[in-house]
């Protein structure tokens, strides 16, 4: 097998679940749109779906910063993947950490939940149909939110 096969679905979504929080701590919430354009993302408002609608939800909800970025680390964890390759479909539970630094606020975790995602694989790709974020714990979310919601 070359290096150029495609990845298992194990490790397609993994990547994807990796790909996301890369884009939401570069700032480019435009990628996030693409990466979840054919998702819902169900947050703390309600379910988002499209990549302009998906892109506008993080712009409007995020504060961002000179450096283009809204100064935070996701660490994702404590990931569980269940693959069907026949069905082409997946799941998967993680838990997620929001680190945030500013000259003005140490490094410090602002919060902490879980992911449950689903993802179908489509004309040969794996991507996310769905995103589920439910933050258990909550700090000093000042600096990272425009606004919060109850």
């Amino acid at each position: 097998m070359s290096n150029a096969a495609a990845p298992s679905g194990y490790r397609a979504v993994e990547n994807l679940i990796a790909r996301y929080a890369e884009l939401v701590d570069d700032g480019d919430f435009a990628g996030v749109g693409e990466l979840l354009a054919d998702a819902t993302f169900v947050g703390s408002g309600e379910p988002v779906r499209g990549p302009e609608a998906i892109e506008r939800m993080l712009r409007e909800a995020l504060i961002v910063y000179p450096d283009g970025t809204p100064r935070t680390h996701h660490v994702t964890s404590n990931v569980a993947i269940e693959v069907d390759e026949q069905a082409g479909t997946a799941d998967a539970r993680s838990y997620v950490t929001v680190l945030q630094a500013l000259p003005e606020l140490p490094l410090q975790a602002i919060a902490a939940g879980r992911y449950r995602d689903r993802f179908e694989r489509r004309d040969g790709r794996w991507r996310f149909v769905e995103r589920h974020v439910r933050m258990r714990l909550v700090g000093d979310v000042s600096r990272h939110l425009r606004r919060t919601t109850a």
